[in-house]
Formats: C-alpha cells, structure tokens, sequence
C-alpha cells in the first residue's frame, strides 16, 4: 500500500499535536496537515487539498464535523473520513453515519487503533473502535418506524438486526430456530446486499437505512 495524506480536523491545538505525533509513527502515513474546524477544512478542500483519509471531529465550533462530512463529501465523493468521538458524542452518530463516514475512533485511542482504522478505511472497510462498537451493540434497538426501502427480505433484516446485537452465527441460528448454515448464507447475503465488508459495515448500514436505531 502506498504512503497517504492525512488531514486531522479538529479544534483543539492539544490534541492535534497529540495525534499528529502519532500519525508520524505510522510507517504508512506520509503527509500530516491539520485544519481548527470545519471552515478551515473546507478553505483548504477548495483550494484543492484532497487528502487520503480525514480524521474529523465532531463538535466544533464555525462548521461542526457533521455539516464538513457533507459538504467535503459533496465535492469528493470517495474522499475517506473517520469521525473522532468522545463516549458523549453517542447521539451524533447516526448524523455521520448518514453525512457518510466510514468510521469511528475515540480520541483517546492508542496507536494501534489508530493505524487499525487507516488499514481497514484505505482497504475498503468500515471501522469502529472496539469500545464504540461494544457501547453500540449494547443500546441498538429494532426501529419501530417504518423502515426505509431496502433490497434485504424480512429475514435477512432479522438476521441483521441480530448481528448488530452482536450475535454470533450459532447464537442467531439458536435464537431464530433455523440451521446455523441458513445463517451463515444470510451473512453472506447481507455482506453482498448491503456493500459490506465487516460486521461494522452491517451496522452503519442497518442504522443508515433506519433498521436500528442508537
């Protein structure tokens, strides 16, 4: 894989030096810009700065990492951006997943995850740092709402909403009384169905797509 451009949107000085010094032990990670909020971002995206991965915050101050989501997306729809949260940003969320994110890390992350996240984005996938996915699967609930038109039958959203609980394979099938094998064709399915490469894609899918809700 090639060396890429990161750009870190984020309204604390403090915590830019931070990541930034461990972006630069990152082998994979070439260029490191930084922007203080979103406007400042933007200027610099119009300007004709396209970088490979963005790390974004999500509340700040001008242009909060929401609406920059959207509008960086706009103008570079493939552009890759991986929200930056604290455990308080829960009830964002669903507003970057639908700005269009690919993932999620806290701001307390080590380096480990950090590199795990620009892996896993630059391959494709979606990611979530393990805490945020454990916090999600503990307060996802099935939508009562209508659900937005999908492709997926009516079992495969049931297998998905149950994936999304995190469930493993053995567990649905027990829980849905049908053969594990029958599960395990329905993940393929969903994978397949939904663009999906992991189980943190599933999930930004299914809340994206209002089959669960934060």
């Amino acid at each position: 894989m090639e060396r890429i451009s990161v750009v870190l949107v984020d309204d604390h000085k403090l915590f830019r030096e931070g990541l930034i010094l461990l972006l630069k032990n990152i082998s994979l990670v070439n260029e490191i810009h930084e922007a203080a909020d979103g406007n400042d971002f933007m200027d610099s995206m119009k300007q004709g700065e396209k970088p490979d991965i963005v790390f974004m915050d999500i509340d700040m101050p001008n242009l909060n990492g929401i609406e920059a989501t959207r509008q960086a997306l706009q103008m570079y729809p493939d552009l890759k951006i991986i929200a930056l949260s604290m455990y308080s940003d829960e009830d964002y969320y669903t507003q970057m997943i639908e700005a269009g994110v690919k993932g999620f890390i806290l701001k307390n992350s080590g380096i480990r995850d950090v590199e795990l996240a620009i892996q896993y984005v630059m391959e494709g996938k979606n990611y979530f740092s393990q805490e945020i996915l454990d916090s999600l699967l503990v307060n996802l609930n099935r939508n009562k709402q209508p659900l937005k038109k999908t492709d997926l039958s009516d079992r495969e959203e049931e297998v998905l909403y149950h994936i999304c609980k995190g469930l493993s394979n053995q567990e649905i099938a027990d829980r849905l009384f049908i053969s594990k094998r029958t599960v395990d064709k329905h993940r393929e399915n969903l994978l397949f169905k939904t663009g999906s490469n992991n189980t943190a894609g599933l999930v930004m899918f299914a809340i994206k797509n209002k089959i669960v809700e934060i």
